[in-house]
């Protein structure tokens, strides 16, 4: 983030009333826990009102509470354990039920999403896919997932993808990377250094750099051409990666569709192996 928020809090303490220095050092004892906190329920937490907390973020400079929210959250996501995400998890769950929430905030997560991505961004990152000579796909760690899912569905539509993945060492899967290739690289909290390293050597090669993140703060957004936003969450010490992987539908349709002729083909062969070698149930065989 822009903004150190806590090394803010930390020089203007000095100014701020009885209520306010009571959320300034809970915010620095506990900002894993305050970050993800509604104004309301910070202010229950220190025991002062929820007007004194939206007052203590535009004391801060924060356009509101939500801004200054979001600062903490950014500061931290990549910093929290294992054990801090599930803590702040089992926190914020409380007593509800954990199918309800999880699925809302799964659905939160995909309208956010879809109200700010950037149709432009979105368009040339489609271009550029189109038009690769190669294709690399990169995601590791929770993220892998995602980039299976994504090479899987590209090879049915190209025959030059390249899924990088962590069977051997990335950079050796990348060293020929070069001008007209595309890598597309996937990286939620916590960030892989690893595909940021990846990802700054294919654009000094010449390469595309396509993004898929989750914040422009974000360490592989700095080096993207092309920077495709979706917001991910943490459901306990688990990633929720829904609206990644909605984001991920979008393009690969998006895709599909510019290369409608090849993938029809292709399909159209598949099937009939797939039928030969009874790759699929057929709901008339018996079992």
């Amino acid at each position: 983030m822009k903004k150190d928020i806590l090394s803010l809090i930390q020089q203007q303490m000095s100014t701020f009333s009885k209520g306010q220095r009571q959320i300034a050092n809970y915010i620095l004892n506990s900002y894993d826990k305050a970050a993800f906190m509604t104004a309301n329920k910070l202010g229950k937490t220190v025991t002062v009102s929820e007007s004194t907390v939206v007052r203590f973020a535009a004391e801060l400079g924060f356009s509101g509470y939500p801004a200054m929210q979001k600062a903490l959250q950014e500061m931290i996501r990549n910093k929290l354990t294992s054990i801090q995400r599930m803590e702040v998890s089992n926190d914020l769950i409380g007593t509800q039920d954990i199918l309800s929430m999880v699925m809302q905030s799964d659905m939160e997560k995909i309208q956010m999403t879809m109200e700010q991505t950037d149709r432009q961004s979105f368009h040339e990152s489609v271009q550029a896919i189109v038009g690769a000579k190669r294709l690399y796909v990169l995601g590791i760690r929770s993220s892998s997932s995602l980039s299976g899912f994504l090479s899987f569905y590209f090879r049915l539509i190209f025959d030059n993808v390249i899924h990088v993945d962590e069977a051997t060492t990335i950079f050796e899967q990348i060293g020929r990377i070069g001008e007209g290739d595309v890598i597309i690289g996937i990286s939620f909290p916590r960030y892989s250094q690893r595909t940021a390293k990846a990802l700054n050597f294919a654009r000094s090669q010449g390469a595309t750099v396509i993004a898929i993140t989750d914040s422009e703060e974000s360490p592989v957004a700095q080096c993207a051409h092309h920077l495709l936003l979706a917001q991910s969450d943490m459901a306990s010490f688990v990633d929720s990666l829904v609206a990644p992987l909605s984001m991920i539908n979008a393009l690969l349709v998006s895709v599909a569709r510019q290369r409608s002729e090849e993938v029809s083909r292709t399909l159209e062969n598949l099937e009939k192996i797939w039928t030969e070698d009874s790759v699929f149930v057929n709901p008339e065989d018996d079992l």
